[in-house]
């Protein structure tokens, strides 16, 4: 049953006077429920209840936190339709794009649970004392990773489970030991509370303690910045905007103690289409980008939003055929007026820039919060000097860059902000003639993709989510993986411990059975 409340630890609490409603962008109409937005008294009960549970929840053994993560997943399910229709009220996305999130989540929690239940991901280090080494005796040293403390996750407005209240940011810091308080998303604040009621079940029946979860309401950033500014808080996890990201970034850094944002922010995701690759298959490919550009309603932070080549008949061939596509496929619902009103400003604003033509438009009229897809084109000299056009339209929009050769082309590469991730389009063993293209693309992302499309992020140990500044905010961390864990922890070594006292991760007996370095060797053996 969705109240409209605030989860502050394991009670729900309405105390304040701001009040909201999610919207259904479909009916364009407001959702039923009324939710009251967090007081200052309720974050700093919340982050207190989280302060307290660190004390005990960073202790906690991965066995026990790997059964909590797995409760979580089947609380979830056992919200069976009820979630999903209120997913579907607010986002306006379909029932299968809800099903499949949902799974998705699923597979996070579970992906983690698994991963510290075995673990060794706490990556310990021995080097054992020698005493009788010359000229001087070394002492003993042990080293493992270690959680930092209470977390803040923003819920993401385009994906309302993956990268929201249980998502990946929420599943990863849980899994390392941090309690983690979400500011929920307003687009979706009734699904968020279904899934907080589950967390909250599942922390209750697994014997977490009280506070190691909590979910705020806010219809504004008033309630974010203040939890960014508390002292108690240690890390902080973010998707959307380079605006919201870069202000959530300076807040925190204002800080008497400046704390990590990790935020993913966004990319335009260039394609780079070599000649040959257009010579042979231009159309072939022309239709594969159809259909990705147009994915989720444009609504994807690795939607392919800049398409580069050079100059030929063949790249001509690619434009006319992406462009009789693209305005085939039926136009879908934005996930809110606001991301709907956003996104054609941003489309009008490229496309009125100068030098830039518009070669696929839909100009019929579509239901309200509908996007029309678009795309355009410009010469790379134009792209060079208008810092605008390397701008995200987020949305189902591209613009393509005709390049004079190869020269501009790699300048262009190397011109470009940091991006999620970049493609080469190729035909067989082409792209080994044109290493620096590989080279500078190759500078400017995070994953580079090989004949294929960005859209579609897998949730396994060899997946890069994130990217040069400013896909994300520290380009070494990864939001989608299990190395995802690794944003909310810190090397902490020992010296000189007695082994009764060490960690179970680092005793000598080595109790968990786990992979350790000891003396330069990993090994699961007992010292």
């Amino acid at each position: 049953m969705i109240t409209g409340k605030n989860y502050i630890g394991n009670s729900r609490s309405a105390n304040g006077n701001t009040t909201y409603k999610t919207f259904n962008p479909k009916t364009n109409t407001e959702n039923e429920t009324v939710f009251t937005e967090a007081t200052s008294e309720e974050i700093q009960e919340a982050v207190n209840l989280a302060s307290e549970a660190f004390k005990t929840f960073s202790t906690i053994s991965g066995a026990k936190k790997a059964t909590f993560l797995n409760a979580i997943a089947d609380e979830i399910l056992e919200l069976d339709d009820a979630l999903i229709q209120t997913y579907v009220s607010e986002s306006g996305l379909p029932e299968g794009r809800a099903k499949g999130e949902r799974g998705r989540t699923i597979g996070q929690l579970r992906t983690f649970a698994k991963l510290i239940e075995e673990g060794s991901w706490v990556d310990a280090r021995i080097d054992p004392a020698q005493p009788n080494r010359e000229p001087n005796p070394r002492v003993d040293l042990r080293k493992m990773l270690v959680p930092i403390g209470p977390i803040v996750v923003f819920g993401a407005s385009n994906f309302p489970l993956a990268f929201s209240t249980a998502g990946g940011d929420t599943a990863s810091a849980l899994a390392s030991g941090c309690p983690v308080i979400v500011k929920s998303h307003p687009m979706h604040a009734g699904t968020g509370e279904l899934v907080a009621g589950a967390i909250v079940k599942a922390a209750q029946k697994t014997g977490m303690p009280n506070g190691v979860f909590s979910n705020l309401n806010s219809s504004g950033i008033e309630v974010g910045q203040e939890l960014v500014k508390h002292p108690n808080v240690k890390g902080v996890g973010f998707t959307g905007s380079i605006r919201g990201g870069r202000a959530l970034l300076d807040l925190a850094a204002k800080r008497k103690e400046p704390i990590p944002v990790f935020a993913e922010m966004g990319s335009v995701n260039p394609v780079v289409l070599l000649p040959k690759a257009l010579e042979t298959k231009a159309t072939t490919w022309a239709k594969t980008y159809a259909s990705s550009i147009t994915l989720g309603t444009g609504q994807f932070c690795t939607n392919p939003g800049l398409i580069l080549g050079i100059k030929s008949e063949h790249l001509n061939t690619f434009i006319h055929t992406l462009a009789e596509e693209i305005v085939q496929i039926q136009p879908q619902c934005m996930l809110h007026p606001n991301i709907h009103s956003a996104y054609h400003k941003n489309k009008t604003q490229a496309q009125d820039q100068q030098n830039v033509k518009t070669v696929a438009a839909i100009n019929t009229v579509v239901a309200e919060n509908y996007a029309t897809q678009a795309v355009a084109s410009v010469d790379g000299k134009t792209f060079l000097e208008n810092s605008t056009l390397h701008e995200e339209v987020f949305g189902p929009f591209s613009l393509i860059v005709k390049c004079e050769n190869e020269a501009e082309l790699e300048e262009i590469l190397a011109n470009l902000e940091g991006q999620l991730t970049g493609t080469v389009i190729s035909e067989q063993n082409e792209v080994a003639t044109h290493a620096n293209i590989v080279k500078a693309l190759s500078n400017r992302v995070g994953r580079i993709i090989f004949n294929g499309v960005p859209t579609g992020v897998e949730v396994v140990p060899a997946m890069l989510h994130g990217g040069p500044y400013p896909a994300s905010t520290d380009s070494r961390f990864t939001a989608v993986g299990r190395d995802a864990i690794k944003r909310w922890v810190r090397p902490f070594s020992y010296q000189d411990w007695p082994n009764e006292l060490l960690p179970d991760e680092l005793k000598n007996e080595n109790p968990l059975q786990i992979l350790r370095l000891v003396n330069d060797e990993e090994t699961k053996a007992a010292l």
